[in-house]
């Protein structure tokens, strides 16, 4: 008897430690994490990117989506994020120019399956500027798979034009179309990004009519600032929501704006990160 209790007690440590290494996907977070701009004075990467990188490690995403990282800060990021490895392209070149929509998840947890990039526009099989944008914007995306649960999910991330209205809407109305044609098996979907569009916009409108805002999802609505545009000003509340996580066959506990500061009270980028938990 007494050796079957010493089995047992040994299953249950292997299996308790497997959880912790390979839990469950739980932590989504879209971060606009501001391309390294020298203009920026106080604000510049240089003086927030250390800072930065312990915020994401203190929430411990499972996924990842930024926004505006350049070939440089996706490398600072690769070597202090040693759990997670990435997919995207840079949107100047379909290689490694210009600012990424870049996708990190934690390969303990996650495993990758496909992954790929289109350009927001009339072509989006080439790198291209769509419609009235100012500049080529993308979207990158994966088909993953949970190393505990064995299901699999669809994870998308963008930023959409801050200039052109027809643009933005036409991303909105082409991304629903790709989920579309790539999601045949009708998997849970992840969209995340920076829409530069506020919450009664026709942008925005068209992608909740066919999937849920991951704010009214959750039962308790937003924790923390209305918004998650900063602009650096750290003395302005954020009241201009341009952020957003959506999410179609997933329930959503809890959603939050994170306005957490860096020790001389600076914001960490322009954008504040937006985090959920899935159940």
């Amino acid at each position: 008897m007494h050796t079957i209790y010493k089995v047992l007690l040994c299953f249950l440590l292997i299996t308790g430690l497997h959880n912790q290494i390979y839990g469950q996907l739980k932590k989504i977070m879209t971060y606009n994490i501001r391309y390294d701009n020298p203009e920026d004075g106080l604000n510049a990467w240089d003086n927030r990117k250390l800072e930065l990188t312990h915020l994401i490690s203190y929430y411990k995403p499972d996924v990842l989506g930024i926004q505006e990282g350049l070939i440089h800060q996706l490398h600072y990021l690769d070597a202090q994020l040693t759990e997670y490895s990435r997919i995207g392209l840079g949107r100047d070149d379909g290689l490694e120019k210009g600012e990424f929509s870049a996708i990190y998840y934690n390969h303990n947890k996650l495993s990758l399956i496909k992954s790929s990039t289109f350009w927001l526009s009339e072509r989006p099989d080439t790198v291209s500027v769509g419609w009235d944008a100012s500049m080529e914007r993308i979207c990158t995306y994966g088909l993953f798979k949970d190393k505990s649960t064995k299901k699999n999910v669809w994870i998308f991330n963008t930023h959409y034009d801050h200039i052109g209205k027809l643009a933005r809407e036409k991303s909105s109305e082409l991304i629903l179309k790709k989920i579309r044609e790539v999601n045949t098996n009708d998997y849970p979907v992840i969209l995340m990004g920076d829409f530069n569009s506020e919450p009664n916009s026709q942008t925005i409108t068209i992608l909740t009519n066919a999937f849920g805002d991951a704010s009214e999802k959750s039962s308790h609505g937003i924790y923390g600032p209305a918004g998650t545009f900063t602009g650096f000003d750290k003395n302005t509340l954020a009241e201009k929501r341009i952020d957003y996580l959506f999410v179609k066959n997933l329930k959503v506990t809890t959603y939050r704006h994170i306005d957490d500061k860096m020790k001389n009270s600076n914001y960490l980028s322009d954008h504040l990160p937006v985090l959920i938990e899935l159940e």
